[in-house]
């Protein structure tokens, strides 16, 4: 049976593919200078423009923290592209590699390369900082990109398609629309490398799509993320903290405490510490200006349904105001809200929130909270307060993560010389500075033979001089 043709949208994407794809192939390592212009451009659309991105993605949220989008987007897209600027002629060159003894005077080098097209699925919840973070790496590396954005953020997507559009070639850097059959078509095309920042349901899609091609893929997924408060910790300082960490973006950070373990003699006075520390921060007026909306009725409405779920199932709700309060929820704003008492039967516990609701669970012993952790899926982060190093030792070596921040949340995603990825059902691969150059880089192992090698003697016919050679091989190995 013929298939049906591809609509407009998905046929030019397609077209723009091939022809990037023939570049990469007639271009396919592009020198230091094209590499550094194209940071460069890349930076200028984003300082040229950096007013009209606040808005854009402000329009998309209903409203979003204008301070929010400075500090977590655009500086730190400024960061990464300074750093890839500052070292790319480095991480360019051949890296010398040690050969061994038998094979000397040969040497061995290990040549990084680009790719050639790689594709990037970007997220809504930091449309500017996660959907160029993992261009950078890209472009440093020397490949050509084609961004998706969110269909969420449609203001934001259409600014960025524009910018990019008067910037760059489109065999350089292309974003795409976010038409439906664009956002299905967009990972069955046979990538380079292709990137997705999502939840761990479509990132499983996306890797079942690219795997038709055998594309390899980096995930940037979720999950949820703990932070444990251990019987040494200060809890004021860890309250404070627990409370920035969860609020940043309303909770719609992939990375974001998603519950908190506490020892349970202190699960009501960290939970009143941290609800104090929410009013201090945010106060409870839904017109605070300091205060991300939620981006879509639907994913306010998933909010209201587990805080729901967890009162009827006997958990104790802490909030400023009601969900369904007329006044929070016209700025599409949710009360941030602490749940006491909740349990594994709760949908709080059993799906990643991504929302201003923290679940607070207690735990009798160390090894229980330790316990409770490792049964579940491995965690995009992980966070630890307390003052006793015997206790964060064990923590460290018993659970397995993406990232760790000790005695705060979520800054560990932005240590630059760090790698930013996650584990099992969060994730894999990794990027962020050099590591993003070298998840978007084949590194080629290259071996240079020395005409003084004696390696012709491996060649037929044999006798008595592979024995001896062989001989000489046994006592070097």
């Amino acid at each position: 049976m013929d298939r049906a043709p591809a609509s407009a949208p998905l046929a030019a994407l397609t077209d723009s593919f091939q022809a990037m794809l023939a570049r990469s192939r007639a271009e396919p390592a592009p020198d230091c200078a094209a590499r550094l212009d194209r940071l460069a451009r890349l930076r200028a659309v984003v300082a040229d423009n950096e007013e009209r991105f606040r808005q854009a993605i402000s329009a998309d949220f209903g409203h979003r923290s204008a301070i929010e989008t400075t500090i977590a987007e655009a500086m730190m897209v400024f960061s990464e592209i300074r750093h890839a600027t500052k070292h790319l002629k480095s991480w360019m060159a051949p890296q010398r590699v040690a050969t061994a003894l038998q094979f000397l005077p040969a040497r061995n080098r290990l040549m990084p390369q680009p790719l050639g097209v790689v594709g990037i699925i970007a997220p809504w919840n930091y449309p500017l900082q996660l959907t160029l973070a993992p261009a950078i790496g890209a472009i440093a590396a020397g490949n050509l990109v084609i961004i998706k954005p969110s269909e969420l953020v449609p203001h934001f997507s259409a600014l960025l398609k524009q910018t990019i559009a008067e910037t760059f070639d489109a065999t350089e850097l292309l974003v795409t629309g976010v038409e439906d059959e664009v956002a299905k078509g967009f990972a069955h095309l046979p990538f380079d490398h292709l990137v997705f920042t999502g939840s761990t349901r479509v990132g499983r899609l996306v890797a079942e799509a690219a795997g038709r091609n055998l594309t390899p893929v980096t995930l940037e997924l979720g999950g949820k993320s703990p932070a444990i408060v251990d019987a040494s910790a200060d809890l004021d300082e860890a309250a404070e903290r627990i409370a920035y960490g969860k609020l940043l973006n309303a909770g719609q950070t992939c990375i974001a405490p998603d519950y908190v373990l506490v020892p349970e003699r202190s699960l009501q006075a960290l939970a009143e510490k941290v609800s104090a520390q929410m009013r201090r921060m945010f106060g409870t007026d839904p017109a605070n200006k300091d205060y991300t909306s939620i981006i879509s009725d639907r994913h306010y409405a998933r909010l209201e349904g587990l805080v729901t779920d967890a009162a009827e199932r006997g958990a104790k709700i802490l909030q400023p105001a009601r969900a369904d309060d007329p006044n929070w929820k016209a700025h599409r704003k949710f009360p941030p809200t602490l749940i006491l008492g909740a349990t594994e039967a709760m949908a709080a516990m059993q799906e990643e929130i991504f929302g201003p609701v923290l679940p607070v669970l207690p735990y009798r012993e160390r090894a229980d909270a330790i316990a409770f952790i490792v049964r579940r899926d491995r965690p995009l982060a992980l966070y630890w307060f307390g003052t006793d190093s015997n206790a964060r030792d064990e923590m460290l070596a018993r659970t397995v993560s993406g990232g760790v921040t000790i005695n705060d949340c979520l800054f560990h995603f932005a240590q630059i010389n760090q790698p930013m990825g996650g584990v099992g059902a969060s994730g894999t691969g990794a990027y962020h500075g050099e590591w993003g150059f070298r998840t978007f880089s084949k590194l080629k192992p290259v071996f240079y033979r020395s005409r003084f090698n004696r390696l012709a003697d491996l060649y037929p016919p044999y006798g008595g001089k592979i024995a001896r050679l062989e001989k000489m091989m046994r006592f070097m190995s």
